[in-house]
């Protein structure tokens, strides 16, 4: 790829933010008027009939100025955006919605989901942590009745779960600590997807004492365990689509396509990077192929716990998309952990 001059990147710079801000195609006078460059109107044509022809910019009729490509979006995004802070309007606007789910993981991250949709008026799916990635840290044993106890797992990410259990027996002293006994040594620790109902009847089986007094208990362990350790999705914000007028009828297929889980999971799961953004054809998906994905990363403890993702047409402001996304990412890793450790 040969390197673009700095007149070209200039240009292709104001015509990208220009059209984003506007949605209509992009002349030389108007660039002349927005970049105050000291250059003829027939210079500015020249070089936007270069970057035409180099596949940054396209010309929608024949007698209209120009758009950014696909690739025009790529370049600008990689190369000439100005890497902004979030301003202080948003980061309080993301702070207040999400203030009320703070202690609750996945409120929180379900309520960050509908924040950012509501900022960006983009679609916004996010993600809770699955598989190895899920330890359990905690389960306590609360009895209710003589046969009846909630049970209360919580997970390395914060995710707290609980469940009724009802026993034949009758619930005593000696039964809790053989329990508990069996939860010190085998559960606490592992990956919750490690927990399975075969696992538990072996474990039940090889202790002393009541292995049909056990057996109930170890059962309910694998549902919380079965439930905390399946990633989830959350969807917020679809209908945003709706108000893009790129999309055109195409909101209605991207709409469905957003509400099948699998596909969904993929565009947002497997990114190396802490922030990715792919553009129009970039995605896996033919229903993705007008529209850009931003996906970041949450950290939980220092670990790797989830993502949040953001659908909107190419043409989005990523200069003031970007750092919301990567403000709300960090900002939900750093309420959950402070939740876990208190």
């Amino acid at each position: 790829m040969s390197e673009l001059s700095e007149r070209k990147k200039q240009i292709l710079a104001a015509v990208v933010e220009q059209y984003v801000k506007t949605g209509e195609p992009v002349g030389s006078k108007g660039l002349i008027s927005s970049t105050g460059m000291s250059v003829s109107s027939a210079t500015i044509r020249n070089e936007m009939s270069d970057l035409a022809a180099m596949g940054y910019l396209e010309q929608p009729h024949t007698s209209a100025g120009r758009i950014p490509s696909q690739k025009g979006y790529r370049y600008y995004v990689d190369n000439l955006m100005k890497n902004r802070e979030i301003d202080e309007i948003n980061k309080r606007i993301i702070e207040a919605g999400i203030s009320s789910a703070v202690g609750d993981p996945e409120r929180l991250i379900a309520r960050a989901s509908e924040v950012l949709a509501d900022l960006t008026k983009c679609a916004c799916v996010s993600s809770t942590p699955g598989g190895d990635a899920v330890i359990i840290r905690k389960i306590e044993l609360v009895p209710v009745g003589i046969h009846s106890a909630m049970l209360v797992l919580l997970t390395s990410n914060g995710i707290l779960k609980s469940r009724l259990c009802r026993l034949d027996c009758e619930l005593t002293v000696t039964i809790c600590e053989q329990f508990y006994n069996i939860v010190k040594s085998c559960i606490i620790g592992k990956p919750a997807s490690d927990i399975s109902v075969v696992s538990m009847q072996t474990v039940a089986a090889s202790v002393d004492g009541d292995v049909f007094a056990m057996l109930p208990l170890m059962a309910a362990v694998c549902e919380l365990a079965r439930s905390v350790s399946d990633s989830r999705l959350v969807l917020g914000g679809s209908s945003n689509l709706f108000s893009h007028k790129d999309y055109g009828t195409g909101a209605i297929e991207l709409l469905e396509f957003l509400n099948k889980r699998e596909p969904l999971s993929e565009v947002i799961s497997g990114i190396s990077e802490p922030l990715n953004v792919k553009i129009g054809r970039e995605n896996l998906y033919r229903q993705l192929e007008n529209s850009s994905v931003i996906v970041a990363k949450y950290s939980v403890g220092g670990d790797d716990s989830g993502t949040i993702g953001l659908i909107g047409p190419t043409r989005m402001d990523y200069e003031n998309i970007i750092p919301s996304v990567k403000y709300l990412t960090n900002l939900v890793g750093r309420l959950i952990t402070q939740a876990i450790e208190e």
